[in-house]
């Protein structure tokens, strides 16, 4: 009966081991801003500085961006699979807005929050892509362009708009795979990094916006 008892556990104790380990994977925390988690998001900077810091905001801690003419990013390496976690979620804020310009311009080129999705061309740089969530000054929620420096390797989706209040967290989640299929017109399997950029270097503004936890999941 003792015997039986210890295998009883044991098997349960597999059980709860194996669920743990089948979530994991169908889950992979690329931004734990939350856990004060920054490790792995190396800058890039394009001109200027813009200031990230983990802050606690509402009692969590998040990622605080402050740009003033100013183009810098964090990119994180991180190779997802999308056939088994497609879906990104995250939640950004703004505290203020950018002035209106053209953003299909390089002049209006600036965006108070983005994040966007990298596919690596390897030595093949000129075939790196990318898909950018950008929170749009002038654009409305749903268009989607070529972007002004990269052309059609950098494609342009707004999520948000001037519509959008600011001060206030935003909750987004976006199938990846359906939206590179619909910006760059095929089916891509696996992406290689994860990037945020708060800039405002090309028509001279200032902005604070904030960026909590992102993750990739199954569903």
């Amino acid at each position: 009966m003792k015997s039986r008892r210890i295998t009883k556990a044991r098997w349960l104790c597999l059980c709860v081991i194996t669920f743990a380990a089948s979530a994991w994977a169908d889950s992979i925390g690329v931004g734990r801003f939350s856990q004060a988690d920054v490790s792995g998001w190396q800058p890039k900077q394009f001109a200027g500085h813009t200031q990230y810091r983990l802050v606690t905001i509402d009692g969590v801690s998040a990622l605080r961006a402050d740009s003033q003419q100013a183009a810098s990013g964090l990119v994180k390496k991180v190779r997802i699979d999308l056939h088994k976690t497609p879906w990104l979620t995250w939640r950004w804020r703004i505290d203020n807005r950018l002035p209106a310009a053209d953003e299909t311009t390089k002049q209006g080129d600036d965006y108070a929050a983005r994040l966007y999705v990298v596919v690596d061309g390897g030595l093949f740089f000129w075939n790196t892509r990318a898909l950018n969530y950008v929170w749009a000054n002038s654009s409305t929620a749903g268009m989607s362009w070529p972007n002004a420096f990269a052309g059609s390797n950098a494609m342009m989706l707004a999520l948000r708009s001037q519509a959008d209040d600011t001060g206030t967290w935003v909750e987004e989640r976006r199938n990846v795979r359906e939206d590179l299929r619909q910006a760059l017109g095929e089916d891509i399997r696996y992406i290689d990094a994860v990037a945020i950029m708060t800039d405002t270097d090309n028509n001279g503004g200032a902005v604070t916006s904030w960026y909590g936890d992102i993750r990739f999941t199954a569903e």
